[in-house]
């Protein structure tokens, strides 16, 4: 006897095989394993995560019809994928998808005045006719809340970006502008606050725009005279998001019709989100009146992300990618590139793609190889403090003994050590070297390069030093 949550689906396929084409049935639903039925939701189990994301793009508004008909009102779907995994008894890893349905990221039609006939003489009380407009919100679906991974470098932004979703113009952050280096996640954080009003509010008008799209529309609205309806169509914005705004600066007609949107907004308690790759403090050539707005809220800002945070972005791609990895590669990857999350997933991409095309298993020594490739071309260049740091803890001597008058022989050594490193791994010139190191002349680094040199070729015990301090300065 079937049970009831293949019965629910065997229900819910009847109504599916008379709608689409056969072929597709075939390749879209037959592949796919009724789970379990949890009360209202159904799980089912597909083979992908691109399976997934097909049913999602191009049959959602259909799966949730027959769900809705077959469970009721409350009727959801939940997705569990099939991972590959490089261990041999794989159970499938479940990821809990529920259906999103980009529908909802629609925003709904918004009345603008119609334009009269130029010659009737216009009577300022009558609105002469409204007709509804669609706007695009241009969020992206992929960037939710869900898929932004927390840590210590973005929990403030995070925090707020969380607040501001559920009560738009109603927080003390607004604006509230996200700045940060690039590949930090501005952009995602800034969709998924756009993304988490819209499920919450559907009937708010939110807007998503770059800074350049805002810019090139408002000379088009000088162009064609039509600057007016420019500024009129921002102003009925709900939640204006515009990205990278410190593309603004130096452009002063663009900043100034941009303050009067902002005002208009912020007076009607809409929500103004913006991004940066810099603090207020820094945007060269941007008016006074409008960095201080921008201030009005809270600025939050994303640090490149610590270890920790980094393996736990790289657990997260892993999974919605299908795939799953050693311990020892994920860590790997995550102590290799610290720069940024964009260059973490795009090595991992490299890897999976490496490892797919060549029907390779993705060990240790594949992982070493791509990103000793990927890592020589973004590598970036360590200071001397930072040298300083990984010697004086290596050892165990305070910064200050370092860079102090002392000529015990433990410090001198350490000292020199520092310089070595210092000279190989930076540009750094010889006389600047010297004076970090205690204000030392050029002479004194060279000698210490030299003595380094040849320590090294005679004492097993002092080049195993140097070799775990480079390995260490090399993870920078």
């Amino acid at each position: 006897m079937s049970q009831l949550h293949e019965q629910k689906w065997e229900a819910c396929l009847k109504v599916i095989k008379d709608i689409i084409p056969l072929q597709a049935f075939k390749t879209w639903f037959s592949p796919i394993v009724p789970v379990k039925l949890d009360g209202d939701v159904l799980t089912i189990q597909v083979p992908s995560h691109f399976f997934y994301e097909w049913l999602e793009e191009h049959y959602i508004g259909l799966l949730k019809k027959v769900i809705k008909k077959e469970l009721g009102a409350n009727g959801r779907l939940e997705y569990s994928i099939i991972m590959e995994r490089n261990t041999p008894n794989s159970t499938p890893y479940t990821v809990k998808i529920p259906t999103s349905g980009g529908s909802s990221l629609r925003n709904a039609p918004v009345s603008v005045p119609l334009k009269v006939g130029e010659d009737q003489i216009r009577n300022p009380f009558v609105i002469p006719g409204l007709k509804k407009i669609e706007v695009e919100s241009n969020l992206n679906a992929a960037y939710t809340f869900d898929n932004f991974v927390e840590g210590d470098c973005n929990r403030l932004a995070r925090s707020a970006g969380y607040a501001v979703a559920n009560k738009p113009g109603g927080t003390a952050f607004n604006p509230l502008l996200i700045y940060g280096g690039v590949g930090l996640g501005k952009t995602h954080l800034a969709n998924a606050i756009g993304i988490g009003i819209k499920e919450q509010f559907p009937n708010k008008t939110v807007l998503y725009v770059s800074s350049e799209k805002f810019v090139h529309q408002f000379i088009d609205s000088i162009k064609n005279n039509t600057s007016n309806d420019f500024v009129h169509f921002y102003q009925m914005m709900d939640v204006l998001i515009i990205d990278d705004v410190q593309f603004f600066s130096g452009k002063e007609k663009t900043q100034d019709v941009f303050f009067h949107i902002f005002n208009h907004l912020h007076q009607n308690g809409k929500q103004i989100i913006l991004t940066s790759d810099k603090a207020p403090v820094d945007i060269q050539g941007m008016e006074q009146r409008l960095l201080s707005r921008m201030k009005w809220g809270l600025s939050a800002d994303l640090q490149a992300p610590e270890l920790e945070t980094r393996i736990a972005i790289l657990e997260k791609k892993m999974y919605s990618n299908g795939i799953e990895l050693s311990k020892e590669v994920v860590e790997y990857l995550a102590y290799s590139i610290n720069t940024n999350v964009r260059e973490i997933e795009g090595a991992l991409n490299s890897l999976i793609a490496q490892a797919s095309l060549n029907k390779k298993a993705i060990t240790l020594d594949l992982a070493k190889q791509m990103i000793d490739k990927f890592v020589k071309n973004i590598t970036r260049e360590v200071s001397i403090e930072y040298i300083q740091k990984v010697v004086c803890d290596y050892f165990d001597i305070e910064i200050e003994i370092l860079k102090s008058k002392t000529r015990k022989r433990e410090i001198v050594q350490a000292r020199q050590i520092a310089m070595f490193f210092s000279k190989k791994m930076t540009k750094s010139s010889l006389a600047n070297i010297g004076a970090h190191c205690g204000g030392k002349d050029h002479a004194t680094v060279l000698h210490a390069c030299r003595t380094v040199n040849n320590l090294s070729e005679t004492d097993k015990q002092f080049k195993a030093y140097l070799n775990d301090l480079e390995k260490k300065l090399s993870m920078q």
